[in-house]
């Protein structure tokens, strides 16, 4: 057993860094960012002034198409630092 720990402690901490430094740039913990922010049930949109409505249905459409899903707005605040949120769907009676 006293052989094997100089390995533990070098694979750990040759892995710990790497992980660290993936989640930051994939900014995994950070929360939500400026723009859209989701899964494959749905997500949040920051809201812009200067988009239209139908920006933000292409925008949700889109994100949900990556997993042929069909997306619903289900809040649209159009107040400066607020967001709009959609959920994805499979069918048009069921939300997940």
């Amino acid at each position: 057993m006293i052989g094997r720990k100089p390995w533990v402690l070098v694979a750990l901490a040759l892995s710990v860094p790497g992980a660290i430094s993936a989640a930051f740039a994939g900014a995994i913990f950070v929360g939500p960012g400026p723009g859209l922010t989701g899964n494959d049930t749905g997500g949040i949109i920051q809201y812009a002034p200067d988009l239209g409505t139908a920006a933000y249905r292409e925008m949700a459409a889109t994100w949900c198409a990556r997993w042929d899903r069909l997306s619903h707005i289900t809040s649209y605040h159009r107040h400066y630092g607020d967001y709009i949120s959609f959920v994805c769907i499979d069918r048009p009676w069921m939300i997940h």
